[in-house]
């Protein structure tokens, strides 16, 4: 075998794993109704997220970049979902798509609002991967188990949108009315 019958070979090998690990970090969960994956990061303000120890609360994941101007224009909304909220259990995390190096950026955007935020490129697990579309955000109830995921639209997410899919979720009595997952 020749070297450029062999590089052609290493080429399409190297190519074939990447597109098999790109899609895997990509696909994320997908499904409603299934557990959310693992996540574990350090958050902006170097506190650990481990979404696995947020169990008994109902969270909210928002992912976002700072080039993201719908990103940037929920945020305002998200956060004072969060403040009227945060008392009945909800959590919300912003994650944030950006490199690195556009870590300060993040951090001066994040200085708006009151809700945590994490840069998914320093998670050190991250079962949601890389998101194909931005904003995303994701909603995770007590048990753990995804129960909606609400993709971006021309008009972005609304507050009524948000509701619909968080408030069921909140309080004792609102738990026993929940279908099984």
């Amino acid at each position: 075998m020749n070297f450029n019958s062999r590089l052609s070979r290493f080429l399409v090998a190297a190519a074939t794993a990447v597109l098999l690990a790109i899609g895997t970090a990509v696909a994320g969960p997908d499904e409603v109704g299934q557990p959310a994956p693992p996540l574990l990061a350090r958050q902006l303000d170097g506190a650990a997220l481990d979404l696995a120890a947020l169990r008994g609360k109902v969270v909210v994941l928002n992912f976002w970049a700072t080039w993201c101007t719908p990103c940037r224009a929920e945020m305002p909304m998200l956060d004072a979902f969060y403040r009227q909220h945060r008392a009945e259990g909800l959590v919300l995390l912003g994650l944030s798509a950006d490199d690195r190096h556009d870590r300060k950026d993040a951090e001066k955007i994040m200085q708006r609002v009151t809700y945590p935020a994490a840069l998914l490129q320093e998670a050190t697990a991250n079962g949601f991967g890389s998101p194909k579309v931005l904003p995303i955000t994701y909603v995770i109830d007590t048990q753990g188990i995804i129960r909606a995921r609400l993709m971006p639209t021309r008009a972005g997410l609304s507050e009524a949108e948000l509701s619909e899919a968080v408030l069921p979720l909140l309080g004792p009595a609102t738990q026993a009315t929940l279908p099984p997952p």
